[in-house]
């Protein structure tokens, strides 16, 4: 890595949100910067570049517009394994995400979360409990605000708070987070990484840099991530865990609804009647607690920041009750384990609303919930037809036009102490912008059913 952009070529590679802030923030500390975009730039981006004295290519990524850069900074949706990338790291250029950036610029100590699912929330409360605290906080990453955002300012919060995904750890270089919290492991973004051994190893480089003084944090009710963090805490940081059953390891050991700290405080906290009384959620809030504890937070604060926290959209939030019928909008739920974690939560019978963009992994892990729980799987999308193939014989499966027309079939079907579960299980980018679209679609079909139950 660069030991300073000053007087450097960097070449960012992916516009977007990310790719636009670190354009602003290399441009910022001293550097030339040019953009390669896969895609084809509107003419007000067009205009913007321009304006601020940014070369650029559009349609794909050369060879010779890349090379001749001191650091190519790759955007997350970029994948690091481009044959042109490849080539002008031959070339001896430097290629990393915006997270290397971190190892040079950012001077405020830092959570990370990452793992296949609730991330978001889980980077949510930390925020949420810090802030609790007294603490000045500034939460983003993949949640939403660039890390370049943050290096490029002041840099006066107490803490970093930050969800980072898979593809930005593809790249990230020397990052380091003080306290690395990784939450679970299962089949996701299989179209992207050859199969899940590749997908965790990357999950993994969140503790790649980590030594001593440092605190990583680890699901130990995960048999995937138990087989893969046997050597972890050899760097010399701290080891936590959290799970139903720590023996004697150190961590948060969930027992019912309540969460007990065991060598780190031996602190108890109970959450019956929260958010987080029930699974997946009891397990992010013990995560977080562990977190937030070793950033320093006393228990009053955890339990007083825990009690005030606002639950985020989409994710196993009961839209309606109408004749006796739970609707459910859960689609945040766009890879297998969220789905497992979905079903497992819900009692009695379901009706499964799922489909859209395939991510490449195995439905055949669900065979043994959609048995058990779903009596009708009502499909959308393109991965229809192989999610059908994956269910046969297991439940009913009908296919539909779109989200609004599974929704009406689902109420028509449905009887009281039914659930109507849009859970999908893939990417929405086939039929609506992102999964908070899809949901907003869900819930307002739900409302029109509900309204003409009381007209």
């Amino acid at each position: 890595m660069l030991k300073s952009l000053a007087n450097s070529r960097v070449a960012v590679v992916g516009l977007g949100k990310s790719g636009r802030s670190a354009i602003k923030f290399c441009r910022g500390m001293g550097a030339e910067v040019v953009l390669s975009e896969g895609g084809r730039l509107d003419d007000e981006t067009a205009y913007w570049l321009k304006e601020n004295g940014v070369i650029y290519e559009e349609g794909g990524h050369s060879f010779d517009f890349l090379r001749r850069a001191d650091l190519v900074l790759i955007s997350p949706g970029v994948p690091h394994y481009l044959p042109v990338l490849e080539a002008v790291r031959q070339e001896g250029v430097v290629v990393a995400g915006e997270l290397a950036l971190a190892a040079l610029f950012l001077r405020t100590p830092m959570i990370a979360v990452t793992g296949t699912n609730g991330k978001t929330t889980v980077t949510t409360l930390i925020g949420d409990l810090l802030r609790a605290a007294g603490k000045k906080v500034f939460v983003g990453g993949n949640i939403g605000t660039p890390l370049t955002d943050y290096l490029a300012g002041s840099q006066d919060a107490d803490w970093l708070v930050l969800e980072v995904s898979s593809f930005q750890l593809d790249a990230a270089g020397e990052f380091q987070p003080q306290i690395g919290v990784l939450l679970n492991i299962s089949p996701d973004h299989l179209d992207r990484y050859k199969d899940l051994a590749d997908y965790a190893q990357t999950k993994m480089r969140l503790f790649a840099r980590q030594g001593t003084g440092d605190t990583a944090i680890i699901n130990y009710d995960d048999a995937y991530l138990r087989r893969v963090c046997t050597d972890l805490g050899g760097q010399g940081q701290d080891v936590l865990y959290f799970g139903h059953h720590l023996k004697k390891l150190v961590g948060a050991e969930m027992q019912g609804r309540k969460i007990q700290l065991n060598a780190c405080g031996e602190e108890r906290f109970d959450l019956a009647g929260t958010y987080f009384a029930c699974p997946p959620n009891l397990e992010n809030a013990a995560a977080a607690i562990l977190a937030v504890q070793a950033a320093g937070c006393s228990p009053s604060a955890i339990k007083q920041g825990m009690a005030e926290f606002k639950a985020l959209p989409h994710r196993m939030t009961v839209v309606a009750e109408i004749a006796g019928v739970t609707y459910i909008d859960d689609s945040k739920a766009t890879n297998i384990g969220a789905v497992a974690a979905a079903l497992a939560s819900v009692s009695g019978s379901v009706i499964l609303i799922a489909g859209g963009r395939d991510k490449g992994g195995d439905y055949s892990l669900l065979a043994e919930l959609v048995k058990e729980k779903v009596t009708t799987m009502l499909l959308i999308g393109e991965a229809g037809a192989k999610m059908a193939a994956a269910f046969a014989n297991l439940t009913i499966i009908e296919t539909m036009a779109s989200l609004e027309e599974a929704v009406d079939r689902a109420a028509a079907i449905s009887r009281s102490g039914d659930t109507v579960l849009l859970s999908p299980a893939c990417a929405s980018f086939d039929m609506f912008t992102g999964y908070a679209q899809r949901g907003e679609v869900f819930e307002g079909q739900v409302i029109k059913i509900a309204d003409g139950e009381r007209a």
